[in-house]
């Protein structure tokens, strides 16, 4: 007799089957296409197949022959991300074949976030036209995609800031310029803190939160403080106040604009909350379009 726990786990473990053969498929079809000479290797002799080896492959991502040949087999072994990225770039994978490597093999990619196939050339645009208001696009780990020349210098110029620090909460805990651009900025840090452990709820084993989560609590006393009070708060549009070096103090209503469905990556807008905020971001504005023409 069938259980009805035997009938839910059933199409889970159908599913994982068919995930492990496409990705077998796909790391050979990609290895085939990659000739010797591409990775610096020499052709040798005659060869069997097109394109790389088993072995070669195994070989230039420090893994294993016998564990590769059963990942091209469809065995059911587990792969870990750091195996993941070697097999990506030994197999020079463009960033639409890396995001379906890790899909099929059931993991997060851990390339940090400015690498991020969300930012179209339309999106970017978008942000233009938004000027002179200030606009950014971020995902829910507060990484920032992109953004515009208004918001580029809102809090700090933000393109002096290496794109690996481009995070709000890093920056909130521990760039001494852009804490101190925030006027109520305990509140904000207690905020942030709150809606990222909300947002995390649903990437708990994932490498690039974990790793984010080690280096705010290694780096800062003050996010050790607020996370171990365990807050969570939903998104919300509401009132924030910036003290700007070049244009002085600036209220701006926030607006978070999400891109899909689900609460992943987003356009964050601030407007202008009353007509001397506006005056003075239309200047800071105008001064961040005279640093770009310089």
């Amino acid at each position: 007799m069938t259980t009805m726990a035997q009938e839910t786990t059933a199409p889970r473990v159908r599913g994982a089957e068919i995930r492990r053969h496409e990705l077998a498929g796909f790391l050979r079809s990609r290895r085939e296409r990659i000739a010797p000479e591409q990775v610096g290797l020499p052709r040798g002799g005659r060869r069997r197949t097109p394109g790389l080896r088993r072995e070669e492959v195994a070989q230039l991502s420090a893994v294993g022959v016998t564990w590769y040949t059963w990942l091209e087999q469809a065995r059911d072994i587990q792969v870990s991300v750091q195996v993941l990225d070697a097999l990506a770039r030994t197999l020079m994978l463009d960033p639409s074949e890396r995001a379906h490597l890790f899909q099929l093999a059931g993991a997060t990619d851990p390339t940090p976030a400015h690498v991020c196939p969300s930012v179209t050339p339309a999106l970017r645009a978008i942000l233009e036209q938004v000027e002179p208001f200030p606009a950014c696009l971020q995902n829910s780990r507060y990484d920032i995609l992109a953004y515009n020349r208004t918001y580029g210098l809102l809090l700090c110029d933000l393109d002096a800031v290496p794109p690996e620090d481009r995070n709000c909460m890093i920056l909130s805990y521990t760039h001494e310029e852009w804490r101190a651009s925030i006027v109520h900025l305990e509140e904000v840090q207690r905020l942030m803190a709150a809606r990222f452990r909300a947002a995390m709820a649903g990437h708990l084993a994932e490498p690039g939160w974990k790793m984010l989560l080690k280096r705010l609590r290694a780096e800062s006393p003050e996010f050790r403080d607020v996370w171990e009070r365990h807050e969570v708060l939903a998104a919300r549009t509401r009132r924030k106040e910036f003290r700007n070096r070049h244009v002085g103090r600036i209220a701006v209503d926030h607006t978070d604009l999400w891109l899909g469905p689900e609460a992943g990556p987003r356009l964050v807008t601030y407007t202008p909350a009353d007509e001397e905020s506006r005056a003075r971001l239309e200047k800071l504005h105008a001064i961040a379009l005279e640093r770009a023409g310089s």
